[in-house]
């Protein structure tokens, strides 16, 4: 596939939906070619998977339909957003993806890994992601972003501490076993020094990268930054 898909994982409240965001809005201030997308939602049936399930009184849900509907989700991403998007050549952003299941309903909820790993084949379609910035935090200090957010929280947000905590050592244990794939961010540091970091590490591997999907695009990098 021509394009380039780059997605953000972490525990809730480290920071990396609004990365996401930020290096969307730097790569389009370039004219580079950009999709952005989160995980569950980006489409009409996706959203609506999304508010069953991060609806907090849906309290009564089991692992299971919550494992299978987030892959329902997923499955409509893919086909609706990601293959499309990526054929056309545009670097892909999502905020979240199949890592995300494997961290929280593998990891934190226990179901069997090899049944998730089944499932992600079924439903990803060899749709891998060329860099995922993992953006790494300790539950704890999320916790405190958590008070003092203001925001309401939603139903996988309100799980206790060690829950987050085995989420965040899957993280920790998919990062090692794809070391080549991972990027682990410390998510603990100010937000702008995170976004350079990463915006650095994407402008020096599409640089190195064969953009053959990219018409009319040829990046490289000058005094002041990309240009297309």
């Amino acid at each position: 596939m021509a394009g380039f898909l780059i997605t953000f994982e972490g525990i809730d409240f480290s920071g990396k939906s609004l990365q996401a965001k930020l290096l969307t809005e730097k790569l389009a201030e370039l004219q580079l070619p950009v999709f952005f997308v989160r995980e569950p939602g980006g489409a009409e049936i996706p959203e609506k998977i999304r508010d069953l399930l991060l609806d907090t009184r849906h309290h009564g849900m089991t692992a299971e339909t919550e494992v299978l509907l987030y892959s329902a989700a997923r499955a409509q991403i893919v086909r609706e957003c990601l293959i499309p998007n990526l054929e056309k050549g545009k670097i892909v952003i999502c905020d979240r993806y199949f890592d995300s299941t494997t961290a929280y309903q593998g990891y934190g909820r226990e179901i069997d890994l090899d049944f998730i790993q089944k499932l992600h084949t079924f439903v990803i379609q060899n749709v891998v992601p060329d860099v995922t910035f993992l953006i790494d935090l300790e539950p704890q200090v999320a916790l405190e972003r958590k008070k003092v957010s203001n925001t309401e929280m939603d139903r996988l947000e309100k799980e206790d501490l060690s829950f987050h905590h085995k989420v965040r050592d899957g993280y920790l244990k998919l990062a090692r076993a794809e070391a080549q794939r991972f990027k682990v961010i410390d998510g603990a540091r100010p937000i702008d020094e995170v976004h350079h970091e990463i915006y650095q590490f994407v402008k020096v591997t599409l640089n190195n990268r064969e953009l053959n999907g990219y018409p009319n695009f040829e990046i490289k990098s000058n005094e002041q930054g990309y240009v297309a």
